[in-house]
């Protein structure tokens, strides 16, 4: 019989951004570098982004989440804990046999059974555990910027 957790861990990452999470049992608070959620993050937008993992999968109130996020700016830095977030969940569905409330959540067509295919699905289709690779394109040399070209005299 497997050991139940009492901290789920994981990484996030989104452009330039890591971000490191830790899930602990409690009543819903989100620490960021030390400070809270509220007061890290001005945007109510990348506050939403932060949030929405716990919100689709309906485990707001069941975890504290403590994250370290270091790299890039604050949108990059919300994709990366959304990320981090997301993939701790999953772990954390894995390893406790709990039935959870999960918004659109449908066993249809996935093949995977139980709490943890139905929480899977969901993050999947919300598009939470995929890894946004898209960066910033490096400047070349004799370009004003990535691909911008200088202005083009014909005399």
């Amino acid at each position: 019989m497997p050991t139940v957790q009492s901290a789920f861990r994981s990484t996030g990452r989104r452009k330039t951004s890591t971000a490191r999470v830790r899930l602990l049992p409690g009543k819903g608070n989100i620490t960021v570098n030390s400070r809270d959620l509220d007061e890290y993050f001005g945007r109510r937008t990348s506050r939403m982004i932060v949030r929405q993992p716990l919100e689709l999968t309906g485990m707001t109130g069941r975890f504290d989440v403590l994250v370290s996020v270091c790299g890039g700016g604050s949108s990059g830095q919300a994709g990366a804990i959304r990320h981090g977030i997301a993939r701790a969940l999953l772990r954390a569905s894995r390893e406790v046999p709990a039935t959870y409330e999960l918004a659109g959540a449908d066993d249809s067509g996935d093949g995977e059974s139980g709490t943890t295919g139905s929480v899977r699905l969901v993050l999947r289709r919300a598009g939470c555990l995929t890894r946004d690779a898209r960066q910033v394109e490096r400047k070349k040399y004799g370009r004003k910027k990535a691909r911008k070209r200088p202005q083009f005299s014909k005399r």
